[in-house]
């Protein structure tokens, strides 16, 4: 097995803002894993990581992964490994991804063949961010047009309160109305229980689809009582990370968003999603400022979502990579062994 790296900045066309910052650009590490003739490539979305992970912090993890003695092992006990030396996420996702992508590429197969998984049908939402009326008034019908897409994920959670996020979504509401698209709402945390039952009120009023993470990360405490007379679905991001996260979440919310940077890779989510179903919790599957390559992974497991998130490569003005394409709406891997992703152009 040789493993080798290549760092890349990314900047994205539209800076990005959440309730908790802006993010313009990132420092994605691809990974690269040869062997037999074959190569894997994962990914790891870094820079902005609330935990401080980074491509600096990815290739130390990676590098005492290897170094434990990993040659002959499946992609799950690598995956358990991982774990046991206390891989961060990002980096065990790179890994991992690329494990899978080697492993379907021996195959002959794609990898959402080699999973047993259908195409995935359910259309991607397009993110806006956190903007003024006047930005949003400019920027949606751009998006909108260029991407074809059927729903449109509105990130609100203002550092400048419910007003400015009310504002902000009447706004996106008049300018998308032609396109027919549906909407749906992210406030990554952004309010107090009595701010979110109040926007939970005015979403449902105005025919949102669902809420995300609408209390932070730590406050789950608080979801029962939001849950319990809530106007609309909600589903938690920060809240659930892993499969473990899952059984203390059922109670309290609809549905769960999993993140391949966020939960450690595609052996991790394929725990994730059949704890949720168990559980008789709904599933998304979203991103975190990446490529192709994870895109196209996480395209590859379309067929498990009830909702799909995987945008981000929309947004990037120097994207490397190829791979998954938008058909219709709807984010597809090619027909290619692996997740199908690869490099534009030769790695030096």
């Amino acid at each position: 097995m040789k493993v080798t790296f290549r760092r890349v900045w990314l900047d994205k066309v539209f800076p990005l803002r959440i309730s908790r910052g802006l993010s313009a650009r990132s420092e994605n590490l691809y990974v690269m894993i040869e062997e037999d003739g074959f190569t894997g490539l994962g990914e790891l979305a870094g820079t902005n990581a609330p935990d401080g992970e980074n491509c600096d912090t990815g290739l130390a993890d990676i590098e005492r992964l290897l170094a434990s003695g990993i040659a002959g092992l499946s992609v799950h006990e690598v995956y358990r490994r991982g774990c046991e030396l206390g891989i961060r996420p990002r980096a065990q996702a790179a890994f991992d991804m690329a494990l899978w992508d080697l492993l379907a590429k021996r195959a002959g197969l794609p990898l959402y063949r080699l999973l047993g998984l259908p195409l995935p049908t359910v259309p991607t939402s397009v993110t806006i961010g956190i903007e003024t009326p006047e930005v949003v008034r400019e920027r949606v019908p751009i998006i909108l047009r260029k991407s074809g897409a059927k729903h449109l994920k509105i990130k609100l959670g203002s550092p400048d309160g419910t007003e400015a996020d009310r504002a902000m979504f009447e706004m996106v509401r008049e300018v998308a109305k032609p396109f027919g698209v549906s909407l749906r709402v992210d406030a990554n945390g952004g309010w107090n229980l009595v701010g979110a039952r109040a926007m939970c009120r005015f979403l449902a009023e105005r025919g949102v689809d669902y809420v995300e993470q609408p209390l932070p990360e730590g406050a789950e405490a608080d979801l029962p009582a939001l849950f319990a007379d809530r106007p609309l679905p909600i589903y938690v991001d920060e809240s659930c990370r892993v499969a473990a996260d899952v059984p203390a979440l059922a109670d309290r919310v609809d549905g769960v968003n999993l993140k391949l940077m966020k939960c450690g890779g595609i052996t991790e989510a394929l725990r994730l999603v059949a704890t949720a179903r168990a559980h008789g919790l709904g599933t998304m599957i979203g991103c975190m400022g990446e490529s192709h390559v994870a895109i196209s992974a996480g395209a590859a497991l379309g067929a498990l979502f009830d909702h799909i998130d995987l945008d981000s490569q929309l947004n990037l003005a120097n994207d490397p990579t190829l791979g998954a394409e938008l058909r219709a709406g709807v984010v597809i891997p090619p027909e290619l062994p692996g997740h199908g992703a690869r490099f534009a152009h030769a790695v030096a």
